[in-house]
């Protein structure tokens, strides 16, 4: 099934202009005050959460009004809701003492009987990716379904995690997942819409994110994440599928032991997609 250039032209739209909205909406009365979604970024400057929630509720908007069929925005729906409100819990309920960090040290502490927000996040996005996967309407290469619903969810938990993990530096986030995003839109499979409403709102995000003032945090990019997710899950033939799936687990393992941000600024080529758009920093090139 292909999906018609102007319904994906359409979804990117809804979500770019959803996520600007509500983002406006949300600057003029922060829920609790502008204090409590503020933190301080890489730099040590502060910068807003609230891109977050503009940024899953953008998502959700295209995802839903494009998708095709009922099954299909209603998967979409119940992927970013669950990914982005079980990061926005992460991201408000996060203690400053607390020391666990990373998907190994809060399983960790699960395993030891403690549950932490982010371990709560993992559980929560994981069932919450299980549900998604068991909604996507079948296609002809699905066989096994039990198997097929695994890996899916597998697919869109470990994707909401990876887009997460890139959540370290202004726009790698949304640079990344516009860079998966795009192929998938332009295919015009079933997945062509979750994919558009990801471009739509991280065009929408890229501005402030950029600039340094807003970030996503676990909110907007577990949400972008497990719609990209779904785009992949419901697009991609089987052999492609768990191919994404095996490259996402071995990023993930990988950060726990290796910093992405050290091999992207010992790589030029990387470095340089990673700076482009930012602002320059006083004493930077």
């Amino acid at each position: 099934m292909s999906v018609g250039l102007l319904r994906r032209a359409l979804t990117g739209f809804a979500a770019a202009a959803t996520t600007s909205v509500v983002r406006g909406a949300l600057d003029w009365q922060p829920p609790g005050g502008p204090a409590r979604w503020t933190r301080r970024n890489h730099a040590g400057e502060p910068v807003s959460l609230l891109e977050g929630p503009a940024v899953t509720v953008g998502v959700l908007a295209g995802a839903v009004s494009g998708a095709t069929t009922a099954r299909g925005g209603l998967s979409a729906a119940v992927a970013v809701l669950g990914a982005g409100g079980f990061g926005l819990l992460d991201d408000l309920g996060e203690a400053a003492a607390e020391p666990t960090k990373g998907l190994r040290g809060h399983l960790g502490a699960l395993a030891r009987g403690r549950l932490t927000t982010g371990g709560l996040k993992v559980l929560g996005i994981g069932a919450s990716a299980v549900v998604a996967a068991a909604l996507l309407p079948r296609v002809g290469h699905r066989g096994r379904r039990t198997a097929d619903v695994l890996v899916d969810a597998a697919i869109i938990a470990g994707t909401a995690n990876l887009v997460n993990l890139l959540d370290l530096r202004p726009g790698r986030a949304l640079k990344a997942a516009a860079v998966v995003a795009g192929p998938v839109a332009l295919a015009g499979g079933p997945g062509a819409v979750p994919a558009s409403a990801v471009l739509g709102a991280a065009v929408a995000a890229s501005e402030p994110d950029l600039a340094e003032t807003d970030m996503l945090g676990d909110c907007g990019a577990n949400a972008l994440g497990a719609a990209l997710g779904t785009a992949i899950a419901q697009s991609a033939p089987r052999a492609v599928r768990i191919a994404w799936l095996v490259t996402v687990g071995a990023l993930t393992v990988a950060s726990e032991r290796v910093s992405f941000t050290a091999v992207i600024e010992r790589t030029p080529a990387l470095a340089a997609v990673d700076a482009w758009g930012r602002r320059r920093r006083p004493g930077r090139g």
